[in-house]
């Protein structure tokens, strides 16, 4: 079993008093890079195995919604920094392993913002040049049609180093990617050409569990990251994060209990998305264990 880390960004957003932004994680890994590398910490203390590099807002379309080109590698800096300066603190290097992030360019759960085919191919090849000299993998998260995920996978799989693929389905038809494709279509396109290793990620635990059996005899490796919303339906591009409510029913000790049940479906790489916290990955990873 490999364990993950959970969601960086609700966590460090209740760690920071910065007002909250439409750069949501990357205005704190500007600002405090402190609280960035701390949270890497808490979560290789709390038994991730790999952390995932706190770029996920940090893309050239949304800096330049925000008017912040200039700050591109700037961010993709800090962010290596922070990982591993986290994993040097806790003298587990070369144990705990980086994971690269090829987060939706625009906004998350909207394919349709994105750019065209051709330029969502060159801007992940510029974020995995940006990101290779910390990362041992790379993850296209929360990937929710089947040609933003061909875009990341193929920018990840020209690196050399191992690609894992993870996609977001509709919390209530979660056999649907949340652009609209079928799930069982996008294995189809994209596996085992580009990757072996595919994960669930940023939707309802329940849902998850539905989509889950697709996975089975299709794919080499299944993972599992889900989010702790009540539901995503209040974000659209250009809003905050601050439309968006915690589950109260999704404590560390429940979301270890749908960990398991993912592992007995098959799951061997299991963590957390948003709102799950380093609690969450300490019991669920005692659990697991």
């Amino acid at each position: 079993m490999i364990i993950l880390d959970g969601g960086m960004g609700q966590e460090l957003l209740a760690r920071s008093e910065r007002e909250v932004t439409t750069m949501w994680s990357a205005d704190i890994m500007l600002h405090e890079p402190n609280l960035v590398a701390d949270l890497h910490y808490d979560f290789i203390q709390a038994g991730a195995q790999i952390i995932t590099l706190n770029t996920y807002t940090a893309t050239p379309q949304r800096l330049q919604l925000n008017n912040a080109s200039d700050k591109l590698e700037t961010l993709h800096a800090l962010a290596g920094k922070a990982a591993l300066d986290a994993i040097n603190r806790a003298e587990l290097k070369p144990k705990v392993k980086i994971a690269g992030c090829l987060p939706p360019l625009v906004a998350s759960y909207h394919p349709d913002r994105s750019p065209e085919y051709s330029e969502s191919l060159e801007t992940y090849r510029q974020l995995v040049t940006l990101q290779a000299p910390y990362s041992d993998l790379y993850i296209c998260e929360t990937m929710s049609s089947i040609n933003e995920a061909k875009a990341a996978c193929t920018a990840a799989k020209e690196s050399g180093k191992p690609v894992w693929l993870a996609f977001s389905v509709c919390d209530d038809n979660p056999t649907q990617l949340r652009g609209g494709d079928a799930l069982v279509d996008a294995i189809a396109e994209l596996v085992p050409e580009y990757t072996d290793t595919v994960l669930l990620n940023c939707s309802r635990p329940e849902a998850i569990e539905q989509a889950l059996p697709y996975l089975n005899g299709k794919v080499e490796q299944i993972g599992v990251y889900a989010n702790g919303f009540t539901s995503i339906t209040s974000l659209y591009p250009g809003t905050t994060v601050k439309s968006l409510t915690t589950r109260h029913d999704l404590d560390p000790q429940e979301y270890a209990q749908h960990a398991l049940l993912w592992a007995q479906q098959g799951a061997t790489i299991i963590g957390g998305c948003c709102e799950i916290g380093p609690a969450h990955i300490k019991v669920l990873s005692e659990a697991l264990s």
